[in-house]
């Protein structure tokens, strides 16, 4: 009472082949059957109770299967919403919008459900919509007549004939169509081999040949008629199907690294475009290995390689099926290797992107970004690198303005920006020398000051600069308005009196005048007064005289000789800054002279 049937998983978008309970009508006709010799009695191995439990009838088909061809053929012959159409059984929206969402993606329909050009010719061939979406596609690659023997053979029953028993002996003759890059290719091989023999065979001794080799003659004659169908169909739609391209000759490598035997395969360029063309009509169907025995497909579905694949002990990183179908596993069936680079090109309609760690960019003088792109999931593009600027101008602006403006990392000769870093530098320069870093205003109000003047649209230098150049000519009153001054800088002003102790310069007992830098940071080693020696002159200074370092420098020196004292003498000068003025109020007038010390 039990029977495999065939359901299409709106979900995982895959063609489940889950055994269930028969129901009624069917348990009824293979009681029919039984009876069609003679009369007798039925006996069922299950009991009354289960039999009266199940549904009277099977579900109908169109319950059953995805409705792409329904939808499309329904939306080139205008019988209306497809939700309103007055079916004997009509099927779930759910179903329905599935189905419009496939024909979307294989850009049969655009975003309002209406009928592209594309879609036209999709609708023109009698096949499955994804398969009709590769033949098109193969047209603008330049290998149509490859992809059409294999769009035939995708709408047919699997031409070869295998049973469990036969199973070991078809693989041996089977091995010599057999393409290592793809299950695709060996059908392509499959097919060289018996159009040259239906053309010098008979009916008979073809039927033989498919014997002797494990395919089936109906199925092999209903390949060929379909590709002739199909090429008919295309002539119709303005298509012209040439030959079969060249193969080439290829060495094989065998295990142990030796040479084997020349074998022809069709070439590495015209393998690729065959391949792009298939992955048009399949991109629900591209996986990733994810172990070393599974792999990972769109919408986060496990999957396995079927052991008749090509490619079940290769396992290649990405991977293209033309099938899946679920029975014990979810076996992915007729496989290609794929390149993951194809898929954005041909998904751009389908793919997400997302964007993280926006930064500026010093050199080029940009915002950029890492980008990462997914297909329904399977992450296509990680962390690729991307001028983030005409993705988000509103953060980028931000980030243009906080680190190109306000941080002057922006390489530009505009004059504005030349005399405000000039002026910035100078304050900066004075904190250091008065080790106080609170006279430069904060970073914030430098960006409101500029967010105030610089366009919103302006995110990197060459949009900057273009704005300059045009505010030169037509509105120089815009880029005058950019001039900081002093006043808009500094927090505070510095007296004269602060700045007499910080000199630029030092005289030496020696009569010699040295330049001075002053850098503030603590607890580094470059923290203090940077004396500017000539190398000539390195003899003739005493060390004594480097101590006296600046008349500013003085009370915090004082200070730290007071600190580093022994214990019972330092805590006689607690706090240290105070007697640390006591004692330099002491030191005489002509011991310390511009930061140097005086002879006695």
């Amino acid at each position: 009472g039990l029977v495999r049937i065939s359901r299409y998983s709106v979900r995982n978008k895959v063609q489940r082949l889950p055994i269930e309970k028969i129901s009624q009508a069917s348990a009824n006709q293979r009681k029919g059957r039984c009876g069609r010799v003679s009369d007798g009695i039925c006996i069922r191995l299950y009991d009354e109770e289960s039999f009266n439990a199940r549904p009277e009838f099977t579900d109908p088909e169109i319950h059953r299967t995805s409705l792409t061809s329904v939808i499309l053929t329904m939306t080139q012959l205008k019988l209306g919403a497809v939700n309103r159409f007055p079916f004997i059984e009509a099927p779930n929206d759910k179903a329905i919008n599935d189905g419009f969402r496939q024909l979307h993606e294989l850009g049969a329909l655009d975003d309002k459900r209406r009928l592209t050009e594309e879609g036209r010719q999709i609708a023109k061939l009698p096949v499955d919509p994804s398969v009709a979406k590769m033949v098109i596609e193969a047209e603008k690659n330049g290998v149509l007549a490859e992809v059409l023997i294999v769009a035939a053979v995708l709408s047919i029953q699997d031409p070869r004939d295998i049973n469990e028993t036969t199973m070991q002996a078809a693989r041996v003759a089977h091995k010599p169509f057999e393409d290592e890059r793809s299950d695709f290719l060996f059908f392509l091989n499959l097919w060289r081999f018996y159009e040259h023999q239906r053309r010098h065979l008979s009916q008979n001794k073809l039927r033989k040949l498919c014997k002797t080799n494990f395919l089936s003659y109906m199925r092999m004659k209903e390949w060929h008629e379909l590709t002739m169908q199909l090429e008919q169909s295309l002539k119709r739609i303005g298509m012209k199907v040439g030959e079969l391209h060249l193969y080439e000759e290829v060495r094989q490598k065998l295990p142990n690294g030796q040479q084997g035997e020349v074998k022809e395969r069709l070439s590495d360029m015209h393998s690729i475009a065959v391949h792009r063309s298939l992955l048009a009509g399949l991109l629900g169907n591209v996986a990733t290995r994810d172990d070393e025995k599974s792999y990972l497909g769109a919408r986060n579905t496990k999957l396995f390689i079927h052991p008749s694949s090509s490619l079940f002990k290769r396992k290649p990183k990405w991977m293209l099926s033309a099938e899946l179908v679920e029975t014990t596993k979810l076996y992915a069936r007729t496989n290609a290797a794929i390149d993951v680079r194809w898929v954005e090109s041909l998904a751009k309609h389908l793919i997400k992107h997302s964007y993280s760690d926006p930064h500026w960019q010093k050199k080029n003088g940009q915002v950029g970004a890492y980008e990462s792109i997914t297909l329904y999931g399977l992450p296509i593009v990680t962390k690729r690198h991307c001028n983030y600027g005409p993705i988000n101008p509103k953060e980028s602006h931000k980030i243009f303005l906080r680190h190109g403006m306000v941080e002057g990392q922006l390489f530009t000769k505009a004059k504005f920006f030349v005399h405000n870093q000039a002026l910035i530098q100078k304050i900066e320069k004075l904190e250091h020398k008065l080790r106080r870093p609170d006279f430069l205003v904060d970073e914030e109000v430098l960006y409101q000051f500029y967010d105030e003047r610089i366009p919103k649209h302006i995110y990197s230098k060459p949009a900057f600069e273009k704005w300059v150049k045009k505010a030169e000519k037509e509105s120089p009153q815009k880029l005058e308005a950019l001039f900081l001054t002093e006043a808009d800088l500094m927090k505070q002003s510095a007296s004269g009196s602060m700045l007499h102790d910080y000199p630029d310069q030092v005289h030496l007992s020696n009569q010699m005048s040295l330049d001075v830098d002053y850098h503030f940071e603590p607890g580094k080693k470059s923290d203090g007064l940077i004396y500017h020696l000539p190398l000539s002159s390195l003899n003739t200074v005493e060390k004594e005289d480097l101590e006296w370092l600046t008349p500013g420098l003085l009370k915090e020196k004082t200070a730290f000789y007071i600190k580093s004292l022994p214990k019972l003498l330092r805590k006689q000068f607690i706090p240290a800054p105070h007697y640390a003025d006591l004692v330099l109020a002491e030191m005489s007038a002509d011991k310390v002279v511009s930061g140097g010390k005086k002879e006695p």
